[in-house]
């Protein structure tokens, strides 16, 4: 009899195991078809009215918060991960804030999840530049200029930002009012940048400071401590490379100064 019994709750846990399994894999398969109806695209913008997206962009679902649209210009082939914030201006309103775009972003660019454009000054974010996730980029910043009132209460100061081509923004780096970087910047995790960044520059800290520059006569100095990265196999193609450089968002590397910082 107990023979009996334990064979009967041994085929009892294999198909409670065997449920949970194929409930999982229904859960699954469930929300990667909500993944795929809910993502935005220029042939299935949903609600989202963008003053353009180029072909082949597409934001992931679930989207973040997302309002001023019509001045928000996407260009092509670009990827938005989840939870990406575009927005422009404070708050959702009637505000009229001009014929052209106040966020432009180019061709090719990738928001990593969880990050935010916030604007109320222009924002331009040029082709192929590839954001972590949790980047902030912003145009406007609190007021404490009037002591008498609380900061939130006060409007904000404001100046146009410009990310040049090529650049790459590292998880959790926060770019302030009035940053113009050069092309082909690197922003290490956690830098906090502000002012003037020129061309082939490595910027860390709060506030950020060049760490490292590239020039034609000197090369990079102070000089890379790693080899450069090996050619990617001629079968892999460019889809795939472009997928790799999404997945290495979420697994930081060695930047080439030092830190593991996800840049």
């Amino acid at each position: 009899m107990a023979r009996n019994e334990n064979v009967f709750s041994s085929a009892m846990r294999e198909a409670a195991a065997w449920r949970r399994r194929a409930t999982t894999r229904a859960v699954q398969a469930g929300w990667r078809r909500v993944q795929r109806a809910g993502a935005v695209s220029a042939e299935r913008p949903g609600r989202l009215r963008f003053g353009r997206i180029g072909e082949g962009t597409r934001l992931a679902f679930p989207q973040g918060t997302v309002f001023g649209e019509h001045w928000i210009h996407l260009g092509a082939c670009c990827i938005i991960g989840e939870q990406v914030t575009l927005t422009v201006g404070l708050a959702p309103c009637d505000l009229d804030y001009g014929p052209d775009p106040v966020i432009r972003i180019g061709d090719g660019v990738v928001l990593g999840r969880d990050s935010h454009v916030v604007a109320l000054a222009p924002i331009t974010i040029e082709d192929k530049v590839y954001c972590a996730p949790n980047v902030y980029i912003t145009s406007t910043n609190h007021s404490y200029h009037d002591t008498g009132r609380a900061i939130g209460e006060q409007w904000p100061n404001s100046a146009p930002v410009h990310i040049g081509t090529g650049s790459w923004l590292g998880v959790n780096s926060v770019v302030l009012p009035g940053a113009r970087l050069g092309r082909n910047v690197v922003v290490a995790a956690g830098a906090v940048v502000r002012g003037t960044i020129p061309d082939h520059a490595v910027v860390a800290g709060a506030p950020a400071r060049i760490v490292r520059r590239w020039s034609p006569e000197t090369g990079w100095q102070p000089p890379l401590r790693t080899s450069g990265p090996a050619a990617p196999p001629e079968q892999v193609p460019p889809e795939q490379l472009l997928d790799l450089a999404v997945l290495t968002q979420d697994h930081p590397h060695d930047d080439g100064i030092g830190e593991p910082a996800g840049t």
